[in-house]
């Protein structure tokens, strides 16, 4: 047989049985699309979760009160033997290789600038917030460096509250009124956008001091950590950590590298990706089974053809070939529709939910097409042996 009569063989079967055929490749194609999309979506959020991380760097490590961890996320917010305080980001920033120590304490309040009245996000940083952030001042400048405990009423404007509180004019030395303090304004953020859900143009920067009284609070909720380039993270760590214990006599406190933040984060989607791709496996199944029983059909059907064939010299092997690339061809076309339609439905939630990031690695679209092609062989090997086993004399009687 010449390679034409060997793809008219392969084929009869498929386009005999169309309706079977096309089943049978749907349950291949709903697998592998599923497979396509929940992997563009997952690997699309990952790269949308690292984007937004690093845009800050890759140098920063938090500290939270407390030790009781859950995911990677100190529960000492609401309980602590001891708070991180301002003299402990004084202490910190005085560590070899720190370029930086955040003070962060955040809260809602209402923000009053003549007779304009907003409740905002309120963040009581420190004066280095902007650099260990990599934010920029679009005009005036950030909190000035005053001692920790004794800061001056000064605030900083995010983009968007200048232009709901100020709009039409500069509010460069205007005074607003936080909550029961008053405050004079110094600076404008440029604009950030939202970052993880949380819009910073939507924000108003003071000095942490000042929203510990306003929230009337007792302690810090985190301390930022920018460390220089080129220092090792897991140094850095253990030098805060001996210091810390040091001034709390106790490990009561919780030390997040952001490289654990983005662990802790990839994992959770590569359970959800694999939670949910394992639906995709159920249909893979299903389609493997379709292409078994097709197969078995086929091998019945066409049991005279078999026995012709062996009566005028094909082997057991070319016959055992035969039916072997005829599973394959079936599994194959039905993931090739599977990817046509995997990316279609990524590309279309992309489109009309912009910000759901999306992204097909063309590795994933070959292995998916792979373990289609992997599928068909497996499903079609009991079904090919059976033809091949076939008695050519036994084969004829049957026509």
């Amino acid at each position: 047989m010449d390679l034409l009569d060997q793809i008219r063989f392969i084929t009869t079967s498929i386009r005999a049985k169309r309706l079977h055929s096309f089943l049978t490749g749907l349950g291949i194609a709903v697998g592998i699309a599923a497979v396509i999309l929940l992997t563009s979506m997952g690997e699309g959020l990952q790269r949308f979760v690292l984007a937004e991380f690093t845009q800050f760097g890759t140098n920063l490590i938090a500290i939270n009160p407390g030790k009781v961890t859950t995911m990677g996320t100190s529960l000492g917010v609401i309980g602590s033997e001891r708070l991180l305080t301002l003299e402990d980001a004084d202490a910190l920033r005085q560590l070899p290789g720190i370029e930086a120590a955040v003070p962060m304490v955040q809260g809602n309040a209402e923000v009053k600038a003549g007779n304009r009245t907003r409740r905002i996000t309120i963040y009581g940083v420190g004066p280095e917030m902007d650099r260990a952030f990599r934010m920029q001042v679009q005009s005036g400048r950030f909190l000035p460096p005053d001692d920790a405990r004794i800061a001056r009423p000064f605030v900083v404007l995010g983009h968007k509250v200048r232009q709901e509180l100020f709009p039409g004019r500069t509010p460069l030395g205007e005074r607003i009124q936080i909550g029961n303090q008053p405050a004079r304004v110094i600076g404008v953020m440029e604009s950030k956008g939202q970052i993880l859900g949380f819009d910073m143009d939507d924000t108003v920067y003071l000095p942490a001091v000042r929203a510990l009284d306003l929230f009337n609070r007792d302690g810090l909720m985190e301390i930022d950590i920018l460390y220089r380039e080129g220092n090792d993270p897991d140094e850095m760590v253990a030098a805060i950590k001996r210091l810390l214990l040091a001034r709390h006599g106790q490990e009561d406190f919780t030390i997040t590298t952001q490289q654990q933040m983005l662990d802790v984060l990839g994992s959770v989607l590569d359970m959800l990706t694999v939670a949910v791709g394992a639906l995709g496996g159920i249909s893979l199944l299903v389609g493997s089974v379709g292409i078994f029983t097709v197969m078995t059909i086929a091998v019945r059907e066409r049991t005279a053809e078999i026995g012709l064939l062996r009566a005028i010299g094909a082997t057991k092997v070319q016959i055992l070939i035969f039916f072997l690339m005829e599973g394959t061809l079936l599994a194959a076309l039905g993931g090739f529709a599977g990817l046509a339609a995997g990316f279609v439905c990524a590309n279309l939630i992309h489109f009309l939910v912009p910000l759901l990031p999306v992204h097909t690695p063309w590795s994933f679209v070959f292995l998916a097409e792979l373990l289609a092609m992997a599928i068909g062989i497996l499903a079609s090997i009991l079904p090919a042996r059976q033809a091949a086993m076939l008695s050519p004399l036994e084969a004829l009687r049957s026509e």
